[in-house]
């Protein structure tokens, strides 16, 4: 977020604030609820109400204003006040400071900064003032008046809300008692365990340990055995570790197993009879050849005007999904299926994500379309329409199989694909089909980039795994024409249905997907880095910018720097989140977005489901409250399944290196830190790290402005973007750490030492 957004989000939180005490005080024996105080400040604006409930949540909490029944606040009575005027009097003068309450982030060295919403500057924390506050908890700290020039210190003094209280580690027997020493880095104390809370367990074994309390004279916080995942170094231990470091699960509860399998998935005349049916047209997935649902099928057919009919048919998860059952308490609580590099932990169990809603060849299947009515020459939308469908897919392509159509213009079509009632043959249909969506795609993504869309085509490094899961070798999953024809039609279908419901008067809740613009001062740095590679970003406007964003997204392809120029430009971006405030899309340039089709791996996408029917169905709008919170559950529960997807490639990625420990390898410096360099192997895309310590020849100094490492008495620099040449020095399953021995710098076909 801009200074300038953030000034003004600032200015608004304190009328808001100042609206809050005039409302209370103006009737101090009368309560208030949230709404009513809304009705007073004539709040209309969801967001204006958000921040409404969240000041009074943080001014009950700070003892500011009472909260006499839930939900029902009034003004602090006079002695009351009194007593806390007198309070905060002693706190400034013991600390000239203030009390604020943030979140914890904590190093791996102890300290930690605290995180205050809306506050530019983080709160440092010295170790010995963190008192007992573990990574990502909600705390009050008390704030030191700085001093000229330093950055704002200060001491946590209150623990308002624990982030978790599940941790993983190495268990260490003794004779009375055991103790578990967490694998986080970020975990600055083990857990007391007493001997008879440890389960099943053995000395050595990586286990999960529940935190239970730290008692004012314990050194050390006790905990309780709750899980035994197995021997460290073992590959299911390793992996179900990553998932208990995120409280995410590896399999489903018995009674939600049992109710799934209880469902009826047959397919009915009476269900048939309520739906649009789409089983006579050419209709046919195409996805990654190892893939297991089918989540999504396209159909095609041509209208008598010559326009093209084009269906977009999402597996109808809601019709077997349904409220308040224990099947959809478990899919909303997992949120997201979590995609790890040797396996998927999905968000429904098999019968419903392998069978009854994967839209597999010559099965009948219940579908929720959007279905257009598209221009031929242009691509324009001349009709939409919305609905539950029934359709039968005739055929299943990988994405490699549609683009040898694509690139050849003919393509293999399987001989028993049944295409009714058309005079052309069925290998002609189908390659007309994927030509011409094809040429459509390309038409719809071009607007998009002249729109100021965002053409991010990271490669993804895939890799091939033995019987065992034991990594033999590395591929880049590069994104083709195959790839993008899909993408652009979800893409259309997703807008549209956003669109279709934000566009509604009088306006109804609904989850969006929201990307806000980049912040100015990350571009900034980013431009300061790429300008090293010879390339610049343009700041004159908004469109500019993502011009200038997408010809460096270009430029670096190829290029030794394109792994590390595309990873920093993702990181200069916001983060995309679920909302039922929209503010559009900007990596997409689209006013509206949803997700729509994608229900069997995304609980927002079941959300969006019956948002739509509800609504299609004549329906009012719904509680905006109650789906907020479902929307920020979601992206919480999209960042933990996206950190463990990125634990386990980096674990995959040390496994493979431990086969490689005598290769030289030439490699690209992605990150300059204090403490040392970290360098991806260009050939892999393996990360590891470069210990200052272990450079030879000098001592090495950080130079923060120069991105790079400086020696003291040679002036040698190590900069990020630098090729060199790196040997494997050791590798960590366990804490998943890969180091690195730096050879020198890599120039030509020689090392430069």
């Amino acid at each position: 977020m801009s200074k300038k957004k953030k000034k003004a989000k600032n200015h608004r939180k304190n009328e808001i604030t100042k609206g809050i005490f005039t409302t209370l005080e103006k009737e101090p024996n009368k309560t208030f609820d949230y709404k009513q105080i809304a009705t007073k400040l004539e709040l209309t604006d969801t967001q204006d109400r958000n921040q409404l409930i969240k000041r009074l949540g943080q001014l009950k909490e700070e003892n500011r204003i009472d909260e006499e029944d839930r939900g029902q606040y009034k003004a602090v009575s006079n002695s009351r006040s009194k007593t806390q005027k007198g309070e905060g009097q002693n706190n400034e003068n013991r600390s000239g400071g203030s009390t604020l309450t943030g979140k914890v982030d904590l190093t791996s060295r102890g300290n930690a900064y605290i995180v205050v919403e809306d506050m530019d500057d983080d709160i440092f924390i010295p170790a010995n003032r963190v008192n007992k506050a573990f990574h990502g908890d909600t705390v009050e700290v008390n704030v030191f008046k700085p001093r000229k020039g330093k950055k704002l210190e200060g001491e946590i003094i209150n623990i308002i809300e624990r982030k978790k209280t599940e941790f993983v580690g190495i268990l260490d027997i003794q004779k009375t008692f055991a103790f578990v020493r967490p694998t986080d880095f970020r975990m600055y104390t083990d857990f007391f365990v007493p001997i008879g809370n440890i389960m099943d367990a053995n000395d050595g074994d990586k286990v999960v340990v529940t935190f239970e309390e730290w008692s004012d004279k314990g050194g050390s916080p006790t905990g309780r055995v709750t899980e035994v995942l197995g021997k460290p170094g073992d590959h299911n231990t390793e992996i179900h570790a990553i998932l208990a470091e995120y409280g995410l699960p590896y399999d489903f509860p018995t009674e939600v197993e049992r109710y799934a399998d209880s469902l009826d998935t047959s397919i009915t005349p009476e269900e048939i009879a309520k739906r649009r049916d789409m089983r006579d047209v050419l209709t046919f997935t195409i996805d990654p050849k190892d893939a297991k649902d089918f989540d999504d099928a396209l159909s095609f057919e041509i209208l008598p005007n010559g326009n093209y009919e084009i269906g977009i048919h999402i597996a109808d998860v809601s019709h077997y999904l349904l409220p308040d059952t224990i099947l959809d308490d478990e899919a909303y609580e997992r949120a997201t299926s979590v995609y790890l590099v040797d396996r998927v932990v999905p968000m429904l169990p098999e019968v419903l994500s392998n069978n009854a809603c994967s839209l597999r060849p010559n099965e009948e299947k219940y579908t929720f379309s959007a279905i257009f009515e598209i221009d031929k020459d242009n691509a324009g939308i001349k009709n939409q329409w919305f609905g539950k469908t029934v359709i039968n897919s005739d055929e299943r392509f990988a994405y490699e199989e549609s683009q040898v159509i694509i690139e050849t213009g003919k393509g293999y079509v399987p001989e028993d694909i049944s295409i009714r009632g058309d005079a052309y043959s069925v290998a002609d249909i189908v390659v007309e089909a994927t030509l011409e969506m094809d040429r459509l795609a390309k038409i719809m993504r071009n607007r998009r980039m002249q729109d100021g869309a965002l053409s991010f085509d990271k490669l993804e490094v895939k890799f091939i795994l033995n019987e065992n899961s034991e990594p033999e070798g590395v591929y880049f999953k590069e994104s083709k024409d195959a790839n993008k024809l899909i993408e652009e039609f979800m893409l259309l279908a997703n807008r549209k249905v956003a669109e279709f419901v934000g566009k509604q008067k009088p306006k109804k809740t609904f989850v969006y997907r929201i990307h806000d613009d980049p912040d100015q001062d990350k571009l900034a740095a980013l431009n300061g880095i790429i300008s090293r590679f010879g390339h610049k970003l343009d700041f004159k406007d908004k469109k500019s910018i993502s011009s200038s964003l997408n010809k460096l997204l270009s430029d670096v392809k190829g290029r030794k720097e394109q792994n590390l120029v595309d990873t920093l430009t993702i990181r200069s971006m916001s983060k995309a989140i679920y909302t039922t405030d929209n503010i559009g899309h900007y990596g997409l340039s689209f006013d509206y977005y949803s997700h729509f089709t994608s229900p069997i791996r995304r609980y927002p996408d079941v959300m969006v489901h019956r948002l739509l029917q509800h609504y299609l169905d004549g329906g009012k709008s719904v509680n905006a409250e109650a789906y907020e919170k479902k929307c920020k559950h979601s992206s919480d529960m999209e960042y933990l399944a996206s950190s463990a997807e990125r634990d386990s490639i980096k674990y995959m990625q040390i496994k493979f290196m431990q086969d490689h420990q005598d290769q030289e390898f030439v490699g690209v410096i992605s990150g300059v830190t204090d403490w040392g360099i970290y360098v991806e192997i260009v050939e892999n895309k393996c990360e590891g790290m470069v210990r200052i310590s272990d450079i030879k020849g000098d001592y090495y100094i950080f130079d923060e402005k120069e991105y790079a490492v400086v020696g003291e008495r040679t002036k040698k620099k190590y900069t990020l973007g630098d090729e060199v040449v790196v040997m494997v020095k050791d590798t960590d399953l366990i804490k998943r750490h890969l180091d690195f021995v730096l050879l020198g710098k890599h120039e030509g076909e020689g090392i430069v030492s």
